[in-house]
């Protein structure tokens, strides 16, 4: 018999000749489909987070923030293009275009608006300010 006449006869258990029913079919799915559920909640979700970051980080870089390169190099930026930046290092200050893809680290903290209302003090019961 084959998968189809078992699943239109209605059949919940194998046959005498060894064909699959609805039940080990689904057996056979389930794992499969949890293996994939994990992996895509346990890597692609927090790297595309991540990747998400990285881009947020390096369209926000401004003249004037120290930055720190995949290679190791601190510097200040003094320009940004389009797809590289100028950052002056050393106590020579010396310059060095580098692209924006090779910055891993922005030392200087942008607050936002929203940082910056969480950040406000607030009074507690006894009108004394406290800092959260």
């Amino acid at each position: 018999m084959n998968l189809f006449m078992l699943m239109s006869e209605g059949a919940t258990t194998a046959d005498a000749a060894g064909g699959l029913t609805v039940s080990s079919i689904l057996s056979l799915i389930i794992p499969f489909v949890l293996v994939i559920l994990i992996f895509y909640f346990l890597i692609i979700r927090p790297e595309k987070k991540r990747n998400k970051e990285m881009q947020e980080m390096l369209n926000n870089i401004q003249v004037a923030d120290e930055v720190i390169t995949t290679g190791g190099i601190i510097g200040r930026v003094l320009s940004v293009k389009e797809d590289t930046v100028l950052i002056e290092t050393g106590s020579d200050r010396t310059k060095i275009r580098v692209m924006k893809t090779a910055i891993a680290k922005n030392n200087t903290a942008h607050e936002s608006v929203e940082e910056t209302a969480e950040a406000k003090p607030a009074k507690n019961k006894n009108g004394k300010t406290e800092i959260k």
